[in-house]
């Protein structure tokens, strides 16, 4: 059982799986917005500098007050102040209102397991992992084309992980920082 797994098992938290879910300082800690249960434990990041969180526009995932979920770039969710009960801060944007990211390359050489998420209507949430090294841009073609996302944001690269709560499916030999739980309601 992974410590993420042990941890949750712990707390009587019955979890259908978790994925990383943002990019983190070497001390795991959120190297951008980080909201849990209705508490900012680390503030918008709007800094410039190097690295995929910081390739503009990134953006915020987040489940409002309401428990709707949406995806926004970083300067709309600051403008638009939503009520989050959860949040997480990442880079880049995916697809933004529909667009692929102006920067990527329909299939660039920088490939990586990647992972990310996605906002289909506002009752439904995406969630996407590769089992395979993949382009930003095929990606991102996954959310927009694929999965019918108007907004999706990337979490991670390399040390992309998702367990299902007892195991490891897909990477998980890394330490990662913020991370992204989905709960069965029935406890």
């Amino acid at each position: 059982m992974t410590k993420f797994a042990q941890t949750m098992h712990a707390a009587g938290t019955p979890v259908l799986f978790a994925m990383n879910a943002g990019m983190y300082h070497k001390d795991l800690s959120p190297v951008g917005l980080f909201v849990e249960n209705g508490h900012e434990e680390t503030p918008l990041n709007r800094d410039d500098a190097e690295g995929n969180f910081f390739l503009k526009p990134n953006g915020v995932f987040y489940v409002g007050t309401d428990g709707k979920p949406g995806v926004l770039e970083t300067g709309a969710f600051a403008a638009a102040k939503p009520a989050a009960a959860y949040a997480t801060q990442s880079g880049p944007m995916l697809v933004i209102d529909g667009t692929l990211h102006p920067r990527f390359e329909p299939n660039g050489t920088s490939r990586y397991i990647r992972n990310g998420v996605g906002v289909r209507d506002p009752d439904t949430v995406v969630l996407a992992i590769s089992r395979s090294e993949v382009s930003l841009g095929s990606f991102a073609r996954l959310f927009r084309d694929a999965l019918g996302c108007r907004n999706a944001l990337f979490f991670d690269g390399a040390v992309s992980a998702l367990s299902n709560g007892t195991a490891s499916i897909v990477g998980g030999s890394f330490p990662a920082g913020p991370i992204l739980a989905v709960e069965s309601s029935e406890h």
